[in-house]
């Protein structure tokens, strides 16, 4: 026996695809590295799919619709009141996983879960959620009446920032209609959708109803052109968002593609100073900046530029640690190409013009080193035209924008692309409702940062914030992901007369 044995690195384990029910090794020669960006630790190599694999999970969606579409809603709606329950029981195991691969604090992991979580909740509505329409007697004895009936086979491609919310968007509200679904989640956090997915087979998923595929472009371009599949649903950036819905739409598929966004929080002078920069700060910087919904542009009016200490003192204040760290109120880009993008908008922005009130690129935190942090970053000063406010940074950076009046702040607003969210802090009612009023953006919060509404209602983002008519989840998505029918109906007894052939277009 050797004094000094060999060790031998454990190999990376590898993420599986859900096909068929099973979940199978991919004989795919492309491979890419899950890495903690916290840490860099090699977490496990993701397959790209090749086309059979793809063609092969489409089939056995195909091929399992022809049953699912006909299983009763109330056996549909237990399928998704058990998998609501093993979500609330993994909870702990899910958020552990999604940290480590994603990079958020576990509190937000655990947040980014629960939000999802709620459109399951939403889901086992669907008896009531799927209903249609009767009228009696729109003519005489004739009755007419409309269902809404599954369409298909649906397809969710998802992005990195919430690998447990945004499949959770998709794949319950689609297959508790009657679809059948197949699933590409971002390669740079998969592991977290395939723990979701062996909650759903347990749940009671039939074989083929659900199934999951990794890979980039290929496999995307693949699932907006195939024959089969029926609808796509995306969520991520404005470029690969705008080519999916073209391609797929171009294919004869009903696509909904929520994109990017630049999100503005109007600050008054008479808003509850605590309330409004704790919202501003949390809005900004949770989840390292990495959400649609963030608030990137904080609209200063009149005397709250006045503010703009005491923001940044609070935001001196915030944690940045790995995100399995007690306390960490940020953690970690996703990547180091991601970290690179956007110390490089944050330097753009200060050779522009604007003043770098703090700075978070040289931020270390000890014992992750290595790891793909950016600290809390604002810039004031900000002016339309300057890069830092005409693109989407996606990182824990506020912009500052003074303006002089709230019609100003509005007008701002309205002449900016993107239409996700909007926000107002004030405490007049009548400076609130101009606003909700006057606003062109899908989604406004009053006194409140980040007004994702409940599933209940539908996500709304607008403008260059949304391609195609219909949001991801509340009944809007329903109408999505079913097609109505209509019927109308006359019975006649037999002694009735056959009477004289009618050739007009009435009914009487």
């Amino acid at each position: 026996m050797s004094a000094n044995p060999q060790i031998v690195a454990k190999p990376a384990p590898t993420v599986k695809l859900l096909i068929d029910g099973k979940f199978v090794d991919s004989a795919t020669d492309e491979w890419r590295d899950v890495i903690n960006p916290a840490t860099q630790e090699l977490l496990a190599r993701v397959p790209f799919a090749t086309q059979a694999e793809v063609n092969a999970a489409i089939i056995s969606a195909k091929e399992a619709f022809k049953t699912w579409r006909n299983t009763p809603l109330a056996a549909r709606a237990r399928v998704m009141l058990k998998l609501q329950q093993l979500i609330r029981d993994n909870m702990s195991r899910i958020a552990q996983t999604l940290t480590a691969e994603q990079g958020k604090t576990l509190p937000d992991a655990e947040g980014d879960i629960f939000r999802g979580l709620e459109v399951v909740e939403h889901a086992c509505s669907i008896g009531s959620l799927q209903m249609g329409e009767f009228a009696e007697n729109v003519a005489n004895g004739v009755d007419t009446y409309s269902i809404r009936q599954p369409i298909g086979v649906c397809a969710g491609i998802s992005p990195f920032n919430f690998p447990a919310m945004i499949p959770l968007w998709m794949f319950p509200m689609a297959i508790v209609c009657g679809n059948t679904f197949v699933l590409k989640p971002s390669e740079q956090d998969p592991m977290t959708p395939m723990l979701l997915a062996e909650l759903a087979i347990e749940a009671g998923v039939p074989p083929g109803v659900l199934n999951i595929v990794h890979g980039g472009k290929e496999v995307v371009d693949a699932l907006c052109t195939h024959p089969d599949i029926v609808a796509v649903s995306f969520v991520g950036s404005c470029h690969v968002g705008k080519h999916v819905y073209e391609l797929a739409s171009e294919h004869g598929k009903r696509v909904q593609s929520m994109m990017g966004a630049k999100n503005h929080a109007v600050v008054l002078p008479d808003a509850n100073k605590d309330q409004a920069l704790n919202a501003l700060i949390g809005a900004s910087f949770g989840a390292a900046g990495q959400r649609c919904m963030a608030v990137s542009v904080g609209v200063l009016v009149g005397e709250a530029k006045q503010w703009i200490p005491d923001l940044v003192a609070k935001a001196k204040t915030l944690k940045v640690a790995n995100g399995s760290e007690k306390g960490a109120d940020l953690g970690p880009l996703i990547s180091k190409a991601a970290k690179n993008r956007v110390v490089g908008l944050i330097e753009d922005g200060a050779k522009e013009g604007a003043k770098l009130e703090l700075d978070g690129r040289a931020i270390k935190v000890p014992g992750n080193e290595s790891g793909n942090f950016v600290g809390p970053t604002i810039l004031s000063g900000v002016k339309p035209g300057m890069k830092v406010y005409e693109t989407e940074i996606f990182g824990p950076v506020l912009s500052l924008v003074n303006v002089a009046t709230l019609d100003q702040a509005i007008q701002l607003i309205n002449d900016n692309p993107f239409g996700n969210g909007t926000a107002i802090f004030t405490q007049s009612g009548a400076a609130a409702r101009k606003f909700q009023n006057e606003i062109d953006v899908g989604q406004v919060g009053i006194n409140v940062p980040i007004p994702v509404p409940v599933p209940f209602f539908s996500f709304t983002g607008s403008r260059g914030s949304k391609l195609g008519d219909l949001g991801p989840y509340g009944k809007q998505v329903v109408q999505f992901y079913t097609q109505t029918k209509t019927i109308t109906a006359r019975w006649f007894d037999d002694s009735v007369s056959a009477g004289k052939v009618n050739t007009t277009i009435s009914l009487k």
